[in-house]
Parts: structure tokens; sequence; C-alpha cells
């Protein structure tokens, strides 16, 4: 979706956030079939992913993968449990603060790296396994964000996300 004109309400209002959000977490996976992997930080390459990460190769549009931390205790709550680990859920970030919908089709930078959101990141079948019985419906709507990196550099555990206008 492209902004409204600059000089629009729309655009000032998807383009405000009331704060920067925070890298909470960070994780990768290098193989499949194995749990992520917590990590303290990350290299993010252009137009490919995350070093160390089985998808840190491919083809960009899911060069990462991020999911709210406001959404873990919902999952948490419609799977029936206390909580729920972000190793389970497969995602390389939680990032917290910031609502990732709204960067959906925007630029944004998380420290120095900058990315663009592709599309939403879907459950897969295996969130039956990770989180039990139901653990694919309860991850709907709450599966967080792919996005494609532009510019490479260091991802680090609390860094800023902040939405960049170009």
């Amino acid at each position: 979706m492209l902004l409204p004109p600059p000089d629009s309400e729309l655009h000032r209002l998807m383009t405000r956030f009331p704060r920067a959000g925070r890298v909470r977490w960070l994780g990768v996976r290098p193989k499949r079939g194995i749990e992520m992997r917590a990590i303290d930080s990350a290299e993010a390459v252009a137009g490919a992913g995350l070093r160390g990460d089985r998808y840190g190769s491919g083809s960009g549009k899911r060069g990462i993968t991020l999911i709210q931390a406001e959404h873990l205790p919902a999952i948490a709550a419609l799977c029936g449990r206390d909580e729920v680990s972000p190793a389970l859920l497969r995602r390389n970030a939680v990032v917290e603060g910031i609502p990732l919908i709204a960067l959906k089709g925007r630029r944004f930078r998380i420290g120095g790296v900058l990315c663009e959101g592709t599309s939403p990141c879907d459950p897969c079948s295996r969130m039956e396994i990770a989180l039990g019985p139901g653990g694919y419906n309860a991850m709907r709507g709450h599966g967080g964000l792919c996005a494609r990196i532009l510019e490479g550099g260091t991802l680090r555990v609390g860094d800023a996300v902040e939405w960049w206008e170009h």
C-alpha cells in the first residue's frame, strides 16, 4: 500500500508512532528440523537474510521474520499456557513497543539495518506440534511480519525499531 500524499491527515496518522520499538529477543535456526537458537546479535545480509539462519541465503522476501512481544501473552492464553517461549514460534526477532502491522509495505530500521515489511508472517502447521492442538489458530492474526533486508549490518538485542521515511 502506497502512503497517501505527504500533506494529508491519513499520511500523518500512518507515519506517527508513539515511540520507537525495541528488539527484545533474536534467534536463528541453522537448519530444518532443529530448534531456534537464541542469540545476542546477528549479521543481516542485504538481499538475503541473517547469517547462520537457514533462510540466510534466500530470496530476501523473508530475510527476517518478526513477531510482536505484546502478542506473546495472547498466544499463550489462547493455548492455555502461562507463557510461550519465542523460540517455539520460529521467528527471528521479538519486537516490543511498535505495531508491526503498521510496518507492512513500509521501510524501517532495526538499529542500522534497513528493512522493508513484505507480508504477514502467517503461522504454519508446525505450530500444532510446538504449541499443541489449536496452536495454528492461536497464532492466526498474531504471526508477525516478514521483511526484506535492504541494507545489511549487525542486529542486536536492544536495538531500536523505527519507521523510516525515504
